[in-house]
């Protein structure tokens, strides 16, 4: 069953373009993933005041997690967003901490990338992020939460990724939510291809905006064959088995 069939997942903004909520999706052994917690999102700088009502009043948002490098937040900024009563996070998605911090050493080439080999790469670079990302949702302090990057996809992707797999959301649902993002990708490109750090972007579906769930589905075989599994791979990270049966709590109804 696509995950598009699940009502009321994508949240629409007047200039954000990307947004949705991780609920609705079916966990093997029971249950789905629970509505109202955890949002993935394109960029929110060019929220207007009324998207952040919108996310202020309707969504509930306590906490926004930054996945973006800290010279895309240097250049971008936050818009309205940065002066709102929320706690931001800015926990970078990168290949490695000790590599550049410049934002086209994530993708040197925008046209020609694997984006199954760059998703592992994010994942071997981002393990402490990801960690602290998992332990902010699990405080039911911070919620609602809502992480991002520049598109909402590939960093976003691979951190939805892992919080699915965690707590048992079968892999074709995963990309399948993953491959949504096919729906706005062409107003996502338009916007940031207007914006200082993504100029030269390509059309969108190609390169770097490419979006397939075999994509998806490669990289989660990998993260099985490499480390059995999201879960077993937060373990070796630092997660505690008590933050990650919390981490399914939350999560899952």
């Amino acid at each position: 069953m696509p995950t598009d069939s699940v009502p009321n997942r994508w949240i629409d903004f007047a200039q954000i373009d990307n947004v949705r909520d991780l609920g609705g999706l079916p966990v093997t052994g029971g249950g789905t993933t629970r509505f109202g917690v955890v949002l993935r999102s394109s960029t929110l700088q060019q929220a207007t005041c009324e998207d952040l009502a919108h996310l202020m009043v309707k969504v509930g948002l306590r906490t926004v997690i930054d996945l973006r490098l800290p010279d895309e937040v240097e250049r971008e900024g936050y818009g309205l967003i940065g002066d709102a009563d929320v706690h931001i996070a800015n926990l970078p998605i990168r290949k490695s901490p000790q590599s550049s911090l410049a934002a086209r050493d994530l993708v040197p080439d925008k046209t020609r990338v694997d984006l199954t080999e760059l998703y592992g790469q994010l994942l071997a670079g981002s393990g402490e992020h990801i960690v602290e990302a998992v332990r902010l949702i699990i405080d039911p302090d911070r919620r609602s939460l809502l992480f991002h990057c520049a598109a909402g996809k590939d960093r976003t992707g691979v951190l939805a990724a892992v919080l699915l797999d965690a707590v048992g959301v079968p892999a074709e649902f995963i990309a399948d939510d993953y491959a949504l993002t096919n729906e706005r990708m062409r107003r996502v490109r338009d916007r940031l291809d207007a914006l200082p750090s993504y100029a030269g972007l390509p059309q969108a579906n190609t390169g770097i905006l490419a979006v397939t769930a075999e994509v998806m589905l490669r990289f989660l075989d990998n993260l099985y064959a490499d480390h059995g599994g999201a879960a077993e791979w937060l373990l070796t990270q630092g997660l505690s088995e008590t933050e990650l049966k919390r981490l399914r709590d939350t999560l899952v109804d």
